[in-house]
Protein backbone atom coordinates (compact mmCIF):
# COMPACT_ATOMS: atom_id res chain seq x y z
CA UNK A 1 0.00 0.00 0.00
CA UNK A 2 2.64 2.49 0.82
CA UNK A 3 4.08 1.77 -2.37
CA UNK A 4 0.49 2.58 -4.54
CA UNK A 5 0.46 5.77 -2.00
CA UNK A 6 4.01 7.15 -2.77
CA UNK A 7 3.01 6.28 -6.51
CA UNK A 8 0.31 8.63 -6.51
CA UNK A 9 2.33 11.30 -4.84
CA UNK A 10 5.07 10.99 -7.11
CA UNK A 11 2.23 11.60 -10.33
CA UNK A 12 0.56 14.71 -8.16
CA UNK A 13 3.80 16.46 -7.79
CA UNK A 14 5.28 15.64 -11.03
CA UNK A 15 8.84 14.81 -9.50
CA UNK A 16 12.14 13.49 -11.73
CA UNK A 17 13.33 11.79 -8.57
CA UNK A 18 9.70 10.03 -8.10
CA UNK A 19 10.02 8.44 -11.59
CA UNK A 20 9.29 4.59 -11.39
CA UNK A 21 12.65 2.50 -12.29
CA UNK A 22 12.67 -1.11 -13.72
CA UNK A 23 15.50 -3.63 -13.82
CA UNK A 24 16.18 -7.46 -14.27
CA UNK A 25 17.68 -9.31 -11.77
CA UNK A 26 19.29 -12.06 -12.25
CA UNK A 27 16.88 -14.95 -11.55
CA UNK A 28 15.11 -13.28 -14.73
CA UNK A 29 12.72 -11.17 -12.79
CA UNK A 30 11.70 -7.68 -13.69
CA UNK A 31 11.72 -5.37 -10.61
CA UNK A 32 10.08 -2.37 -10.92
CA UNK A 33 9.74 0.73 -7.61
CA UNK A 34 7.42 3.06 -7.88
CA UNK A 35 10.91 5.09 -7.39
CA UNK A 36 14.77 5.12 -6.72
CA UNK A 37 15.18 3.10 -3.52
CA UNK A 38 16.23 4.81 -0.95
CA UNK A 39 16.38 2.51 1.90
CA UNK A 40 18.25 -0.80 0.92
CA UNK A 41 19.11 -3.83 2.79
CA UNK A 42 22.19 -6.18 1.12
CA UNK A 43 21.98 -9.70 1.73
CA UNK A 44 25.45 -10.17 0.92
CA UNK A 45 29.05 -8.64 1.48
CA UNK A 46 29.42 -8.60 -2.49
CA UNK A 47 26.14 -7.16 -2.88
CA UNK A 48 27.68 -4.29 -0.67
CA UNK A 49 30.63 -3.00 -2.61
CA UNK A 50 28.43 -3.14 -5.70
CA UNK A 51 25.94 -0.83 -3.98
CA UNK A 52 28.72 2.01 -3.30
CA UNK A 53 30.55 1.47 -5.85
CA UNK A 54 27.15 2.57 -7.94
CA UNK A 55 27.59 5.55 -5.64
CA UNK A 56 24.13 4.25 -3.47
CA UNK A 57 26.29 3.83 -0.20
CA UNK A 58 24.52 6.04 1.26
CA UNK A 59 21.09 4.54 0.73
CA UNK A 60 21.95 1.10 2.83
CA UNK A 61 20.29 0.85 5.87
CA UNK A 62 20.89 -2.69 6.56
CA UNK A 63 23.70 -5.21 5.81
CA UNK A 64 24.95 -9.00 6.63
CA UNK A 65 27.62 -10.31 8.48
CA UNK A 66 31.16 -9.63 6.79
CA UNK A 67 30.15 -6.81 4.70
CA UNK A 68 33.85 -4.79 5.91
CA UNK A 69 34.20 -2.93 2.75
CA UNK A 70 34.54 -0.26 1.82
CA UNK A 71 35.61 1.38 5.62
CA UNK A 72 31.50 3.21 5.60
CA UNK A 73 30.11 -0.44 5.45
CA UNK A 74 31.36 -0.84 8.87
CA UNK A 75 29.29 1.47 10.16
CA UNK A 76 25.69 -0.06 8.33
CA UNK A 77 23.26 -2.37 11.05
CA UNK A 78 23.72 -5.65 10.81
CA UNK A 79 20.79 -7.80 9.67
CA UNK A 80 22.17 -11.42 10.13
CA UNK A 81 24.53 -13.17 11.55
CA UNK A 82 26.71 -16.13 9.72
CA UNK A 83 23.70 -18.39 9.82
CA UNK A 84 20.15 -16.78 9.82
CA UNK A 85 18.58 -13.64 9.20
CA UNK A 86 17.14 -10.93 11.37
CA UNK A 87 13.63 -10.67 10.05
CA UNK A 88 12.60 -8.21 12.76
CA UNK A 89 15.17 -6.01 12.54
CA UNK A 90 14.87 -5.92 8.43
CA UNK A 91 10.91 -4.80 8.90
CA UNK A 92 11.81 -2.49 11.28
CA UNK A 93 14.13 -0.58 8.86
CA UNK A 94 11.26 -0.54 6.41
CA UNK A 95 13.22 -0.92 2.94
CA UNK A 96 12.32 -0.01 -0.07
CA UNK A 97 14.39 -3.01 -1.90
CA UNK A 98 16.36 -6.06 -0.82
CA UNK A 99 18.82 -7.17 -2.62
CA UNK A 100 19.44 -11.08 -2.52
CA UNK A 101 22.46 -13.20 -3.13
CA UNK A 102 20.71 -16.26 -4.34
CA UNK A 103 23.20 -18.81 -3.08
CA UNK A 104 24.39 -16.64 0.21
CA UNK A 105 20.37 -16.29 1.84
CA UNK A 106 18.11 -18.57 3.43
CA UNK A 107 15.06 -19.44 0.93
CA UNK A 108 12.95 -19.93 3.69
CA UNK A 109 13.31 -16.06 5.06
CA UNK A 110 13.70 -14.81 1.29
CA UNK A 111 10.59 -16.40 0.98
CA UNK A 112 8.75 -14.38 4.00
CA UNK A 113 9.93 -11.48 2.85
CA UNK A 114 8.67 -11.79 -0.19
CA UNK A 115 5.21 -12.74 1.38
CA UNK A 116 5.48 -9.36 2.92
CA UNK A 117 5.21 -7.33 0.18
CA UNK A 118 8.98 -6.42 -0.03
CA UNK A 119 10.77 -6.19 -3.33
CA UNK A 120 13.14 -8.44 -3.53
CA UNK A 121 16.27 -7.99 -6.22
CA UNK A 122 18.70 -11.05 -6.89
CA UNK A 123 22.41 -10.44 -7.54
CA UNK A 124 24.33 -13.41 -8.95
CA UNK A 125 27.10 -12.34 -11.08
CA UNK A 126 28.19 -15.90 -13.11
CA UNK A 127 30.84 -14.06 -15.38
CA UNK A 128 32.59 -11.18 -14.68
CA UNK A 129 31.09 -8.75 -16.96
CA UNK A 130 27.91 -9.37 -14.93
CA UNK A 131 29.96 -7.10 -12.33
CA UNK A 132 29.75 -3.64 -14.09
CA UNK A 133 26.59 -4.69 -15.25
CA UNK A 134 25.08 -5.69 -11.48
CA UNK A 135 26.66 -2.02 -11.08
CA UNK A 136 24.13 -0.20 -13.83
CA UNK A 137 21.22 -2.01 -12.70
CA UNK A 138 21.41 -2.03 -9.35
CA UNK A 139 22.09 2.37 -9.58
CA UNK A 140 19.30 2.49 -12.00
CA UNK A 141 17.18 1.24 -9.12
CA UNK A 142 18.61 3.48 -6.67
CA UNK A 143 18.66 6.41 -9.20
CA UNK A 144 22.39 7.20 -9.28
CA UNK A 145 22.37 6.14 -13.02
CA UNK A 146 25.06 8.90 -13.60
CA UNK A 147 27.58 7.50 -10.51
CA UNK A 148 26.93 3.94 -11.46
CA UNK A 149 27.34 4.22 -15.46
CA UNK A 150 30.71 5.92 -15.17
CA UNK A 151 31.97 2.98 -12.32
CA UNK A 152 30.54 0.23 -14.69
CA UNK A 153 32.63 1.94 -18.01
CA UNK A 154 35.75 2.20 -15.86
CA UNK A 155 35.68 -1.75 -14.76
CA UNK A 156 34.75 -3.03 -18.27
CA UNK A 157 37.99 -1.10 -19.62
CA UNK A 158 39.72 -2.84 -17.20
CA UNK A 159 38.86 -6.11 -17.78
CA UNK A 160 39.16 -5.51 -21.84
CA UNK A 161 42.49 -4.54 -21.07
CA UNK A 162 43.13 -7.32 -18.96
CA UNK A 163 41.80 -9.81 -21.65
CA UNK A 164 44.05 -8.13 -24.35
CA UNK A 165 47.10 -10.35 -24.08
CA UNK A 166 49.44 -12.38 -26.18
CA UNK A 167 47.02 -14.26 -27.98
CA UNK A 168 50.33 -17.38 -27.89
CA UNK A 169 50.46 -16.74 -24.12
CA UNK A 170 50.03 -20.77 -23.10
CA UNK A 171 47.11 -22.42 -21.35
CA UNK A 172 47.24 -23.51 -17.77
CA UNK A 173 45.69 -25.99 -16.23
CA UNK A 174 44.70 -24.84 -13.27
CA UNK A 175 44.05 -26.51 -9.44
CA UNK A 176 42.29 -23.44 -7.45
CA UNK A 177 42.35 -24.57 -3.79
CA UNK A 178 39.95 -22.46 -1.87
CA UNK A 179 40.54 -24.11 1.38
CA UNK A 180 42.64 -27.22 2.21
CA UNK A 181 40.85 -29.06 5.11
CA UNK A 182 38.76 -30.30 3.72
CA UNK A 183 39.49 -29.60 0.13
CA UNK A 184 37.85 -27.04 -1.33
CA UNK A 185 37.72 -25.84 -5.02
CA UNK A 186 35.15 -23.75 -7.27
CA UNK A 187 33.86 -25.28 -10.37
CA UNK A 188 32.95 -24.08 -13.42
CA UNK A 189 29.43 -22.17 -13.21
CA UNK A 190 31.59 -20.46 -10.86
CA UNK A 191 32.49 -16.75 -11.55
CA UNK A 192 36.23 -17.47 -10.70
CA UNK A 193 36.75 -19.58 -13.26
CA UNK A 194 35.50 -17.20 -15.52
CA UNK A 195 38.84 -15.41 -14.44
CA UNK A 196 40.84 -18.29 -14.45
CA UNK A 197 39.82 -18.57 -18.40
CA UNK A 198 40.60 -15.03 -19.56
CA UNK A 199 43.92 -15.26 -18.00
CA UNK A 200 44.92 -17.73 -20.28
CA UNK A 201 43.84 -20.84 -17.97
CA UNK A 202 41.86 -23.76 -17.52
CA UNK A 203 40.09 -24.94 -14.23
CA UNK A 204 40.77 -28.91 -14.24
CA UNK A 205 37.44 -28.98 -11.85
CA UNK A 206 35.19 -26.80 -14.10
CA UNK A 207 32.94 -30.14 -15.27
CA UNK A 208 32.03 -29.98 -11.44
CA UNK A 209 28.48 -28.67 -11.29
CA UNK A 210 28.40 -27.74 -7.86
CA UNK A 211 29.61 -23.98 -7.07
CA UNK A 212 32.38 -24.84 -4.02
CA UNK A 213 32.66 -28.77 -4.23
CA UNK A 214 34.85 -30.99 -1.80
CA UNK A 215 37.46 -32.96 -3.79
CA UNK A 216 39.72 -35.74 -3.14
CA UNK A 217 43.84 -35.36 -3.29
CA UNK A 218 43.61 -38.58 -5.60
CA UNK A 219 41.54 -36.80 -8.11
CA UNK A 220 44.16 -33.50 -8.15
CA UNK A 221 46.89 -35.58 -8.50
CA UNK A 222 44.82 -37.75 -11.18
CA UNK A 223 44.62 -34.36 -12.78
CA UNK A 224 48.26 -33.20 -12.62
CA UNK A 225 48.15 -29.68 -13.07
CA UNK A 226 50.58 -26.91 -13.95
CA UNK A 227 49.59 -24.71 -11.57
CA UNK A 228 48.14 -24.95 -7.58
CA UNK A 229 46.63 -21.31 -6.75
CA UNK A 230 46.09 -21.23 -3.20
CA UNK A 231 43.02 -18.56 -2.20
CA UNK A 232 42.27 -19.14 1.23
CA UNK A 233 41.84 -15.35 3.69
CA UNK A 234 44.21 -14.56 6.54
CA UNK A 235 42.53 -16.82 8.78
CA UNK A 236 43.75 -20.13 6.65
CA UNK A 237 46.32 -22.39 8.40
CA UNK A 238 49.73 -21.76 7.61
CA UNK A 239 51.33 -23.10 4.68
CA UNK A 240 47.73 -24.44 3.12
CA UNK A 241 49.68 -25.34 -0.27
CA UNK A 242 52.48 -26.65 1.76
CA UNK A 243 50.73 -30.63 1.64
CA UNK A 244 51.27 -30.47 -2.12
CA UNK A 245 55.04 -30.93 -1.72
CA UNK A 246 54.85 -34.65 -0.25
CA UNK A 247 54.34 -35.27 -4.39
CA UNK A 248 57.10 -34.23 -6.20
CA UNK A 249 56.21 -35.63 -9.52
CA UNK A 250 53.11 -33.45 -9.79
CA UNK A 251 53.71 -30.68 -12.31
CA UNK A 252 52.68 -28.03 -9.82
CA UNK A 253 55.64 -28.84 -7.54
CA UNK A 254 58.45 -29.89 -10.18
CA UNK A 255 57.70 -26.45 -11.59
CA UNK A 256 57.49 -24.83 -8.53
CA UNK A 257 54.27 -23.56 -8.94
CA UNK A 258 52.73 -23.32 -5.66
CA UNK A 259 51.00 -20.08 -6.15
CA UNK A 260 48.86 -17.80 -3.50
CA UNK A 261 46.65 -14.46 -4.63
CA UNK A 262 44.53 -12.86 -1.87
CA UNK A 263 40.70 -15.09 -1.69
CA UNK A 264 38.97 -11.70 -0.21
CA UNK A 265 39.44 -9.68 -3.48
CA UNK A 266 38.89 -12.49 -5.95
CA UNK A 267 36.29 -14.88 -4.03
CA UNK A 268 33.67 -11.47 -3.77
CA UNK A 269 32.08 -11.16 -6.92
CA UNK A 270 32.02 -7.20 -6.52
CA UNK A 271 34.23 -4.37 -7.85
CA UNK A 272 37.65 -5.60 -6.26
CA UNK A 273 37.61 -8.50 -7.58
CA UNK A 274 39.11 -7.10 -11.07
CA UNK A 275 41.85 -6.10 -9.13
CA UNK A 276 41.92 -10.32 -7.99
CA UNK A 277 41.88 -10.93 -11.26
CA UNK A 278 44.88 -9.12 -12.35
CA UNK A 279 46.78 -10.36 -9.71
CA UNK A 280 45.85 -13.73 -11.04
CA UNK A 281 46.87 -12.99 -14.24
CA UNK A 282 50.09 -11.78 -13.19
CA UNK A 283 50.75 -15.29 -11.00
CA UNK A 284 49.94 -17.46 -14.28
CA UNK A 285 52.49 -15.05 -16.18
CA UNK A 286 55.15 -16.57 -12.87
CA UNK A 287 54.12 -20.31 -13.76
CA UNK A 288 54.42 -19.80 -16.85
CA UNK A 289 57.80 -18.12 -16.48
CA UNK A 290 58.63 -21.05 -13.72
CA UNK A 291 57.62 -24.07 -16.34
CA UNK A 292 59.57 -22.73 -18.85
CA UNK A 293 63.21 -22.56 -16.75
CA UNK A 294 62.02 -26.28 -16.24
CA UNK A 295 62.26 -27.56 -19.83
Amino acid sequence: MRHVLAALLCAMLTLPACAAVSARDDAGHTITLPQPAKRIISMAPHVTELLFAAGAGPQIVGAVAYSDYPEAARAIPRVSDALQLDLERIVALRPDLVVVWSHGSPERQVEQLRRLGIPLYFNDPRRLDDIPDSIGRLGHLAGVDASANAAAAALRARLAALADHDGERRSLRVFYQVWNKPLYTLGGAHIVSDAIRLCGGENIFASERAAAPAVGIEAVLAADPDVIIGSAGPDAPDGALAMWRAYPGMRAVRFGNLLTVDGILLNRAGPRMIDGVAQLCARFDEARRHAMGKR
